[in-house]
């Protein structure tokens, strides 16, 4: 027994001491070339998600390494950053690195958007980057405030639930379930498209990406004319957090954060952040409540999990409520009570405080990556996302009981992915694997008015409210010659009807994308994407609960706008296959410049358009664009600089007008459209200290309709600019560090944008537009000991007065209604690291 029990004894010692003999430490010193001792630099191993900060001894350490060959990288600002191959064969392993003083290394200068890390020089794509800091310094957390930092974007957010995402002249905005986007969004390498659940807060992110051009073959099929992809923050082998509070006037509170921490030594590591985003409307109602305000709360949690040393596993989800109070639709048309017009004074909607949103966005992603050596490695990427949302809004901007409604919009969506990467670390990279996505989503629009205001805006509009007070019109005229039996009948003083799109896609797609160096110099890009779809489209009204008198007048009985399906759901499905590409060179002129060109061809899909009265296929919108840049980087990456021209030319562009015609509200779509842009965009950044710089961008826009469709018939919008295109647009800011004591740091950060004359709509109606304007905003502050930040921020300082949006449902007859942009915000914020 004795002898077994030392056997086992000795057994396990053994096993012990093995194990032991296998796990090593990686232990040293980082100093600058002068010899003094860099506290915070930091070191990470990649192949094992491990990572340690130096102290002030500049001594660091790394234990429980299994013993092998690692990458292991050391970096800290105003440094150089090492990347060196050590050997851990023994216990302790004493490794001492030297870092030399560089340049600021420029945010944006490493992107991701050919699915594999380089620098974008080296991309033949015109894109914009911009990191952690450049979102963190300008206070960005919704795509319309970022899309001013960047060439040939624009986003209009009427609110959450509605963006307008416009690349290069060409707009993404359509709420209907049956039609894909023009512009992909994606987040964390899944789409997020569709436009009533696209919008995200911008929190806890590594990187934007924003891509212009047809990104169909890196993108998938709505990335006709260019892709914004958020990359967020993972979970990581460390312990840190920041949590930032603020105060602004409207009442704005702000609270922010993220806490990450390992939960099983160099195996399972947890990340979770946080954002509460509250401000009060700045439009007053009348009829109660305030409009145009804010209210987001999102969570996010993220695992990351080491199965080996060759995979790796991360777990995303995320989830975010949107309740702000309604948008302002103000009449262009009727002044308030006691009021005017302008859109940026108070206003009086009808319902006030039940006016506003409740759109709710989660989603699940799970990412897959593993090596099989050095050559090849697997992306596996699974996501399941889901939104619902219901807007209500007084499309006629007054007191009037006559147009308001909801739109309530719910979709689901199912993606997996495949993609293999390769790279022979010579000539020879790229990539290539299928994906399957399904979507399922429906759009209802309920109506719901009094039919005594409906009539007066109808028959006697100027009439419709009088120095502010509607006006109801309680029976029709009794005039039988002109209303024949109708004359004299009440009207309903309250009646509903509505009408609803579905949409439910299934999709595969195939692709490739490969870059082959045919010199040192002089690099060849390939890429093609072949899908199959299957799209299947419906539509259905729920007519008036009660039979609308005044729809016998106007002969849409029993509604008054909506043409009943007889309580049916039309459905109609067909089956598409399409495919897309691109073709790039890029040529290294010197160790500083690359010139690049791209034609390429992008493709929004088909869409079935199913009505009451008919169905019709429209043909797929397909666009060809040529372009040719250069990009730069200078002085020990101290300046970057970027220039590129472009020209697209599209077929079978597909347009939708809504109008309201013979008692009937249309939105009658088109395919036979024929139009082409041409352009121009500049930028760049300079870093003239370690911790202070620069940046500029222009874009010049010349995008219309041609004077003929793709039938060769004259076009109704020939010579039209694309709507919510400014033809120019900059904008310029700095970032203004300065060391006042050893712990003690000042910032000032002062940004100006600006847009030339944009049209709401693509009728080009002179009264539905914005002239050109700019806006100045800043921030200034104090940095203590580099872990806590005090700042005050002061956004449109000037006070600018001007409109996001005008036309909207009320233009469909007769009444515009206009969207006022935001007035001057000022407050202050606080943060700490840990």
């Amino acid at each position: 027994m004795f002898s077994k029990i030392v056997l086992t004894f000795l057994t396990l010692f053994s096993v012990i001491s093995i194990n032991a003999q296998d796990i090593g430490v990686l232990k040293g010193t980082i100093t600058t070339e002068q010899g003094e001792p860099i506290m915070g630099a930091n070191v990470h191993v990649k192949k094992i998600a491990k990572g340690a900060t130096s102290n002030e001894n500049g001594t660091f350490l790394l234990d429980k390494i299994v013993k092998g060959t690692y990458r292991v990288e050391i970096s800290y600002l105003g440094y150089n950053t090492i990347i060196s191959n050590v050997v851990i064969n023994k216990v302790e392993t004493i490794q001492n690195f030297v870092l030399k003083e560089s340049a600021y290394q420029l945010e944006g200068v490493v992107v991701t958007s050919q699915k594999r890390e380089q620098k974008n020089k080296d991309v033949p794509i015109a894109i914009t980057s911009y990191g952690t800091d450049f979102l963190e310094n300008q206070g960005t957390f919704e795509y319309d405030a970022l899309s001013e930092y960047v060439p040939g974007f624009q986003v209009q957010i009427q609110s959450v639930n509605n963006p307008g995402i416009v690349v290069r002249g060409i707009t993404s905005d359509s709420g209907d379930s049956r039609v894909e986007p023009r512009v992909s969004i994606f987040q964390d390498g899944v789409s997020i498209s569709k436009s009533r659940g696209s919008v995200v807060e911008l929190y806890d992110i590594e990187r934007v990406e924003v891509l212009k051009g047809p990104q169909g073959t890196l993108f998938g099929r709505g990335a006709q004319i260019g892709a914004m992809h958020i990359i967020q923050n993972k979970a990581k082998n460390e312990t840190s957090g920041a949590v930032k509070l603020g105060y602004g006037n409207f009442n704005q509170f702000l609270a922010t954060g993220h806490y990450n921490t390992p939960l099983v030594d160099d195996k399972l590591f947890f990340r979770a952040a946080a954002i509460y985003n509250k401000r009060d409307g700045y439009i007053e109602n009348l009829s109660g409540g305030d409009l145009n305000g804010k209210e987001t709360v999102a969570f996010r949690t993220s695992f990351r999990y080491l199965l080996n040393d060759d995979t790796t596993l991360d777990v995303i989800a995320n989830w975010q409520q949107d309740t702000p109070p309604g948008t302002s639709f103000k009449s262009g048309t009727y002044a308030p009570f006691g009021g005017d017009t302008n859109p940026n004074t108070f206003a009086d909607l009808e319902r006030g405080e039940d006016l506003g949103l409740d759109r709710t966005v989660w989603g699940v992603t799970g990412i897959l990556k593993h090596e099989f050596n050095d050559v090849w490695d697997l992306t596996s990427t699974t996501a399941y996302r889901k939104f619902n949302s219901d807007e209500a809004f007084d499309a006629d901007g007054t007191a009037a009981p006559a147009l308001f409604f909801h739109e309530i919009s719910e979709g689901k969506q199912f993606s997996q992915e495949f993609r293999f990467n390769f790279d022979n670390d010579d000539k020879f990279r790229g990539f290539f694997g299928g994906n399957f996505f399904y979507e399922k989503g429906s759009q209802r629009v309920p109506w719901e008015y009094n039919e005594q205001s409906v009539a007066m805006l109808f028959l006697n509009p100027e009439a419709l409210l009088i120095n502010g007070v509607p006006t109801l019109l309680p029976n029709i005229p009794n005039d039988p010659a002109t209303f024949g039996p109708l004359a004299g009948v009440p009207l309903n003083s309250f009646n509903t009807e509505s009408n609803t799109n579905f949409g439910e896609n299934y999709s595969g797609d195939v692709f490739a994308d490969a870059s082959y160096d045919f010199t040192d110099k002089l690099s060849v890009t390939l890429g093609l994407r072949a899908t199959w779809e299957n799209i299947n489209a419906g539509y259905q009204v729920t007519d008036s609960e009660n039979p609308s008198v005044l729809g016998h007048l106007l002969g849409s009985y029993p509604n008054v706008l909506f043409a009943s399906t007889n309580g049916e759901k039309l459905e109609a499905s067909e089956n598409f296959l399409s495919a897309v590409g691109r073709f790039a060179l890029n040529y290294d002129v010197n160790d500083n410049i690359t010139l690049f060109g791209t034609a390429a061809r992008g493709r929004r899909p088909n869409v079935i358009n199913v009505t009451a009265t008919e169905t019709t296929v429209l043909s797929d919108e397909t666009v060809w664009s040529y372009e040719v840049g250069a990009k730069s980087l200078f002085l020990n990456n101290k300046l970057q600089f970027d220039v590129n021209a472009y020209v697209y030319e599209y077929s079978n562009f597909q347009t939708t007008i809504s109008k309201f015609e013979d008692g009937v509200l249309t939105a009658t779509p088109e395919d036979s459209g024929s139009a082409s842009s041409f352009g121009f965009e500049t930028a760049m950044q300079y870093a003239f200290s370690k911790t202070s710089s620069f940046f500029a961008n222009y874009s010049y826009i010349d995008a219309s309709f041609d004077d003929e469709d793709s039938n060769g018939n004259a076009q109704d919008l020939a010579g039209n600019t694309f709507r919510l295109t400014p033809k120019n647009s900059f904008s310029a800011g700095f970032n203004i560090n300065i060391d006042a004591t050893k712990n003690l740091s000042y910032f000032f950060r002062p940004t100006y944008t600006y847009k030339s004359k944009v049209f709401f709509e693509e009728t080009n109606l002179p009264d539905i537009s914005q002239d050109g304007y700019g806006i100045l905003n800043f921030k200034t502050g104090l940095v203590i000991n580099k872990d806590y930040e005090l700042t005050f921020f002061m956004n449109n300082a000037l006070n600018k007065e001007f409109i996001v949006d005008a036309g909207n449902t009320g233009g469909a007859f007769g009444i515009p209604t206009f969207i006022a942009g935001a007035p001057r915000f000022f407050g202050m914020q606080v943060k700490a690291n840990f």
